[in-house]
């Protein structure tokens, strides 16, 4: 892809979003990287928007930063859209909705807060429903488009009985809002499919080794940011024809399409990390399973079609 390509990255100011950003840089894809902190100190965790557009510029990318608190309920997304284009002078082709509320690691069921529970909707959920409603006009006028929703392990279910424990408890709240995610994105890649708009979500298929995740579940297994981030470059720059209504995890989809993993400047492969050396047995199974609906009769189909 070239740099008339252009990607808004939510949740770039840290971890997964900031790799993503950089990597989708590191291929000439200009990016708008869109977050709450601005600047170093702004926000209580390590990271920054000005932080990421450096190490981006650093090596050799275009990006600029956008602050924007997307868990807002009356934040105009149609216009931060309308600001990123006349600012970078190109069509948002490429969404990636990784931004998410506040996750409450621990909190059961019965602590959660009605506070709590609006936050994660708002921002897990109507953020990346709103922003790909603002930016799909775009996509529709260039004739493609790319959109991934980054998910998580998490949504799964909790299997059992017996449960065994698990640190993040039930995590019924962000685990609940990241399935509906899941279920969000088949039903819009279906329905964006005639437009050449791919629509997928990704989660890391190990706990990505990130300064906030690491701290949170220390000594949990690992992958490293370039997968996440490879995977990620492998669905937003594959054929929207194709490669579209995903439900998926990083390692699995890097060995399904035998995509070398590379560093996030692009510039060298990682070591330990390529298709080949990645072990199957450790790959998680896909909680969901897609089977062809039976077909609708016809007198139904009628119907629609005069409706």
């Amino acid at each position: 892809m070239s740099a008339a390509h252009l990607a808004l990255v939510t949740g770039a100011s840290r971890g997964i979003g900031r790799s993503i950003a950089r990597r989708l840089a590191a291929e000439g894809i200009t990016v708008a990287a869109v977050a709450r902190t601005l600047r170093p100190g702004d926000g209580t965790l390590a990271g920054s928007l000005e932080e990421t557009v450096e190490l981006i510029r650093a090596d050799g990318g275009t990006a600029e930063a956008f602050a924007a608190d997307l868990g807002a309920a009356d934040l105009d997304r149609v216009a931060l859209v309308e600001r990123i284009e006349e600012r970078l002078g190109g069509t948002v082709d490429i969404l990636v909705n990784n931004a998410a509320a506040t996750r409450h690691h621990g909190a059961t069921f019965l602590d959660i807060r009605r506070e709590w529970f609006l936050d994660s909707v708002e921002t897990n959920l109507w953020n990346t429903w709103d922003l790909a409603k603002a930016v799909v006009p775009g996509m529709r006028r260039r004739g493609a488009g790319w959109i991934l929703n980054i998910s998580s392990r998490t949504s799964a279910p909790r299997v059992g009985p017996p449960y065994a424990p698990h640190p993040l408890a039930g995590a019924v709240l962000y685990g609940g809002t990241k399935a509906m995610l899941d279920r969000m994105t088949t039903g819009m890649a279906m329905e964006l499919a005639p437009d050449r708009i791919a629509v997928n979500a990704l989660a890391p298929n190990r706990g990505v080794a990130t300064e906030n995740a690491s701290a949170v579940v220390p000594g949990w297994p690992s992958e490293p940011e370039e997968t996440m981030a490879e995977a990620a470059l492998a669905l937003c720059t594959g054929d929207p024809a194709t490669l579209t209504g995903r439900v998926t995890y990083s390692l699995p989809l890097l060995r399904e399409l035998d995509r070398p993993v590379r560093t996030l400047d692009g510039t060298t492969l990682v070591e330990g990390w390529q298709p080949a050396d990645l072990d199957e047995a450790s790959f998680l199974p896909d909680y969901l399973s897609f089977n062809p609906p039976p077909a609708l009769p016809d007198e139904l189909l009628r119907a629609r079609s005069v409706g």
